[in-house]
């Protein structure tokens, strides 16, 4: 009996401690949390255990140089903040256990561990680690304000600029940039080219880095430009840049070439502005000198200018540089050379003015000289003549006055030109241009005319019949005006002019008619736009329908008159019936109106009846 109930025993306890044994607490938490500086981040933690246990507490430490320490804890019944940690007035833990931080610290990039205490059911924990970041500032660049000697010799490195990027976590890293291409990263100062960098931690925790580069720079880097860029990390494995703004350095260096070239486009002709440059590859600029078949010009900044050249001014042009400290070999002058195209003036044989009669042969001839091939054309108002320089005018007009014009011209060269002219005056008698009748709107209106000759010497003009007369000269003709009343005579028989010199007569009529009726033609062309053929047939008898409606109108107007008289004469209020017939005929009715009525046919009564009143 005893052995079975000391059996029991051992088997309740072996049972009792598989139970506490067997028993566990799971802790879950995220392992990595990302976060921005002056933000808020949450660290949730959670659990599971393997039996309800009798009381949970859950406590959040991090870890210091002096050890773990608690920074917040909760139970069923209540929960804390502990006191004295740097994260004290900053964390908050809610009722799901997560631990909340706001703001976010640099220092708070640390480890935190998530520990739950389930008493019979055991304890864990679990680590959550905070890593911070914050984007620097815009790297600022300062470029080296001094100037940089190039030298062949070996010489240690210069420092051509710094980069600084500010407030930064964590470190950012500084790239140097020559013309886009990146640097390698070199520290050995034993080289021609490395950097040094300087690493700040501030007091907020934030890194302030700055890169110096040292250089033994050569003369092709004075068209380089530099620039730095800082490449900093961001949440979500993000790697970002910023750059900085360009900068270029100022070299000091010798000359190895010099350059000399005319700067007009196309030939140079007489006249023309010419500008002549010269420049070296040395910094700075050596002096220059400008020389013509060894007599020293004057130039202004490297630039040769000749005003209004000449075809003495063709030829070599030489530019000189004295440049000290250009090696030996190096050649310091440049020659260039350029022709000038010219024209000379056209000369016209035999000179002008010419004077010649109607019939008469003329003839002209231009020349000039040129370096280039060069043509000879002879124009009259725009009208090209004649291209061989030599002008032949047959039997001469009237017409043929005016001014003549030989161009010469270089057509290799733009714009080289020039030009002689002469004017040839033909003599003869007069010859009227044909004449433009004139209009009017009624007779007893004015009128004028144009009557325009050609004649030399200058024709005088006589009008028939005369009126106000005015004389212009509009090239070679000779144009008289005249403004006169369009009476019945001129429209019968019109207008002559005479034109007379010396050399005989010519005269030409103008008719003088009236303008026609603008609305009537509208109306006849409206009507009769169709049927042409019926034109003339409508337009009398529109003309017959409108006179006899008139005449109708007028007689029962009249009708009307005498009836008025009458009933006022029945009324006594008319006195005409008082006057005898001797009376009435010989006009001594003052202020009354007579109508005498006759026993005569129906025709002679309508007659009578159209004739006006008399009133005297």
């Amino acid at each position: 009996m005893e052995r079975t109930m000391s059996g029991l025993l051992a088997v309740c306890c072996t049972l009792l401690l598989l139970q506490v044994c067997l028993a566990s607490v799971t802790v879950k938490v995220t392992p990595k949390v990302e976060v921005i500086k002056g933000e808020q981040v949450k660290l949730p933690c959670s659990y599971t255990t393997s039996e309800p246990p009798s009381q949970i507490v859950v406590q959040w430490h991090i870890e210091t140089s002096s050890g773990r320490k608690q920074i917040a804890y909760k139970t069923d019944k209540d929960s804390g903040i502990d006191a004295g940690t740097p994260l004290a007035d900053r964390v908050t833990i809610g009722d799901d256990f997560s631990l909340t931080i706001s703001p976010v610290m640099v220092e708070d990039e640390r480890s935190f561990f998530c520990q739950v205490v389930g008493g019979p059911v055991g304890t864990s924990e679990a680590e959550s680690q905070v890593k911070v970041f914050y984007a620097p500032e815009k790297p600022v660049i300062t470029g080296n304000n001094h100037a940089i000697t190039v030298s062949n010799d070996t010489v240690s490195s210069s420092e051509v600029g710094r980069c600084t990027s500010r407030n930064a976590y964590p470190q950012p890293r500084i790239i140097w940039f020559k013309d886009n291409t990146p640097l390698p990263e070199v520290k050995d100062q034993r080289e021609k080219t490395y950097m040094i960098l300087r690493v700040v931690k501030e007091a907020s925790g934030l890194y302030t880095v700055t890169s110096s580069l040292f250089m033994q720079p050569v003369k092709a880097d004075a068209k380089s430009a530099f620039h730095c860029t800082v490449e900093y990390s961001m949440p979500n494995n993000q790697i970002k840049q910023e750059s900085s703004d360009k900068f270029k350095l100022t070299l000091l260096y010798s000359t190895e070439n010099v350059f000399f070239k005319l700067l007009n486009q196309g030939p140079i002709k007489e006249g023309d502005e010419v500008k002549m440059e010269c420049k070296t590859d040395g910094n700075p600029q050596p002096e220059l000198d400008f020389y013509k078949e060894k007599k020293q010009l004057k130039g202004s900044e490297g630039t040769l200018t000749l005003k209004s050249v000449t075809r003495e001014d063709a030829g070599n042009y030489t530019c000189e540089a004295l440049d000290f400290d250009a090696l030996p070999e190096v050649e310091l002058s440049k020659t260039l050379s350029f022709n000038v195209h010219y024209l000379d003036p056209v000369v016209v044989a035999p000179e002008g003015p010419k004077l010649a009669s109607q019939g008469d042969v003329v003839e002209f001839q231009c020349k000039t000289k040129s370096l280039d091939e060069y043509t000879l054309q002879w124009k009259k108002d725009s009208k090209v003549l004649s291209q061989t320089g030599v002008l032949s005018l047959q039997s001469v007009s009237l017409a043929d006055a005016g001014v003549y014009v030989c161009v010469g011209a270089v057509p290799s060269v733009p714009g080289l030109q020039k030009q002689a002219s002469f004017n040839l005056t033909v003599s003869g008698k007069p010859e009227i241009d044909a004449p433009v009748n004139g209009l009017v709107a009624k007779e007893g209106g004015m009128v004028t005319l144009n009557c325009s000759a050609l004649g030399y010497p200058a024709p005088q003009f006589t009008w028939t019949p005369s009126g106000k007369e005015s004389v212009t000269v509009v090239g070679n003709k000779v144009i008289s005006t005249v403004t006169l009343v369009a009476t019945a005579a001129v429209l019968k028989d019109g207008v002559t002019c005479e034109a007379s010199n010396q050399h005989g007569i010519d005269s030409k009529k103008y008719k003088v008619s009236l303008k026609s009726d603008p609305v009537t033609d509208a109306v006849d062309n409206t009507a009769n736009r169709g049927n042409p053929v019926f034109k003339t047939a409508e337009k009398q008898q529109g003309g017959s329908s409108a006179v006899v409606i008139a005449v109708v109108v007028c007689v029962l107007l009249l009708l009307l008159l005498v009836a008025l008289l009458f009933v006022l004469s029945k009324k006594g209020k008319l006195s005409c019936g008082k006057k005898d017939k001797k009376d009435v005929a010989s006009g001594e009715v003052k202020g009354g109106i007579v109508v005498e009525m006759t026993n005569n046919d129906k025709g002679n009564e309508d007659s009578n009846l159209l004739k006006k009143p008399t009133a005297e």
